[in-house]
């Protein structure tokens, strides 16, 4: 079955998530980081483009048999309906448009190019993981207990990276589920209706194309290596980490992410020039340059696995 991980439950703390009082250290310090606050209207393009291109291959993509098709659905595909999942990170925090009905929109628009409605909920429940990081039953970006239980060696742990989309959508739906809004319902028609209509036009063929691409692409993909990136415990009495590769430049900066929760209401364009201007809070912490070495470490370390995150208690629910 492969060596067994030795982490057998979550890392508890009884202190307040770091990036509060780093927050308010830093802009003590450097208080002209307040003007990057705001949205960005690039964002909006830049995901026109996205969505453009990858109907494009999708289309494309129906000319192809067998390991071609799957290859570039893994490869190029996975890339681009990444790149749109981590359009809707910027969306949920409201950074491209001062209204946050003109955000969800677009991220609606973003999702016809993925083939599956994720903007609505993935925003219900990615702003909790900022208010709430690591607390129990509230931030739902950690696994649940089974979870660590179960993939607890390294044939297991491969499978839990491919399966991570299974895991994102459902673990909310077990481990704090919320009521269905009516925006998610919308989002929910206009996806399926786009890609009815692009069935129809091109064949289901494409559509899967979609389909298929974000799941693989949220699975053991070199840019899905932000998931485990981002707050895994590498280092002992670290939470967050940042990752400075190549891969920010199709990812809107998403590997900046200490920076990011540090200030989340500034855009991934500008979380760069964050640490350019307080160097001396980010470069002492750890941090990666390269999201494959970190899938590769974590399913090989047996000091790693999906219980190496860190927990806070639940005070509403004590």
């Amino acid at each position: 079955m492969g060596q067994k991980v030795s982490t057998t439950a979550f890392a508890r703390v009884g202190t307040d998530e770091p990036h509060h009082s780093r927050r308010k250290a830093i802009l003590a310090k450097h208080p002209e980081i307040k003007e990057l606050y705001g949205p960005d209207v690039r964002l909006l393009p830049m995901i026109l483009a996205i969505v453009a291109v990858q109907l494009g291959l999708a289309v494309y993509s129906t000319q192809l048999e067998g390991w071609k098709w799957f290859f570039l659905c893994w490869s190029l595909g996975g890339t681009l309906t990444h790149w749109l999942s981590l359009g809707n990170h910027e969306l949920s925090h409201n950074l491209c448009f001062k209204k946050t009905f003109y955000n969800e929109l677009l991220g609606m628009v973003a999702n016809c190019g993925q083939g599956l409605p994720s903007c609505i909920s993935f925003k219900k429940y990615h702003l909790e993981h900022h208010y709430s990081q690591g607390v129990d039953i509230i931030d739902v970006d950690i696994p649940s207990d089974w979870e660590g239980r179960f993939f607890n060696t390294r044939p297991k742990k491969v499978f839990w990276v491919i399966l991570q989309p299974l895991f994102y959508a459902l673990r909310p739906l077990v481990v704090n589920p919320k009521p269905l809004s009516v925006m998610e319902a919308i989002n929910g028609i206009v996806t399926f209706a786009f890609n009815a209509a692009f069935a129809f036009t091109f064949g289901f063929k494409a559509v899967m194309f979609n389909i298929a691409a974000t799941l693989l692409g949220m699975g053991i993909h070199p840019v899905a290596g932000h998931f485990i990136s981002e707050h895994y415990i590498f280092k002992e009495g670290q939470e967050t980490y940042s990752y400075y590769g190549l891969l920010n430049l199709v990812t809107f900066n998403v590997g900046y992410h200490n920076e990011h929760h540090d200030f989340p209401r500034i855009p991934g364009f500008k979380l760069p020039m964050v640490r350019r201007i307080a160097p001396e809070f980010y470069d002492p912490l750890h941090s990666y340059d390269s999201w494959s070495g970190v899938i590769y470490d974590y399913i090989f370390r047996s000091d790693l696995g999906p219980y190496s995150r860190i927990k806070r208690e639940n005070k509403k629910a004590a």
